[in-house]
């Protein structure tokens, strides 16, 4: 059988990539992601500080450069 110009579904999980984290990159590297700030590094809200970001729906604490926070309402 010939599977060339088949669409075909697959999990995110079961790619096999070099660099999977490229994979991720080019699908969602510019989504934005909103979260609540749940501690900040030693340096506080300067601009070469890090935030600890609480994200619903991930297990996992993200941690972000506060220069690239784009908005705090």
């Amino acid at each position: 059988m010939d599977l060339r110009d088949q669409r075909i579904q697959f999990k995110v999980c079961d790619v096999y990539h070099p660099d999977p984290l490229q994979v991720l990159l080019d699908l969602h590297g510019d989504d934005l992601l909103v979260g609540k700030i749940v501690d900040l590094s030693d340096s506080g809200m300067r601009r070469d500080a890090f935030v600890v970001v609480e994200v619903e729906g991930m297990a996992e604490l993200l941690i972000v450069p506060v220069e690239r926070i784009l908005h705090i309402p």
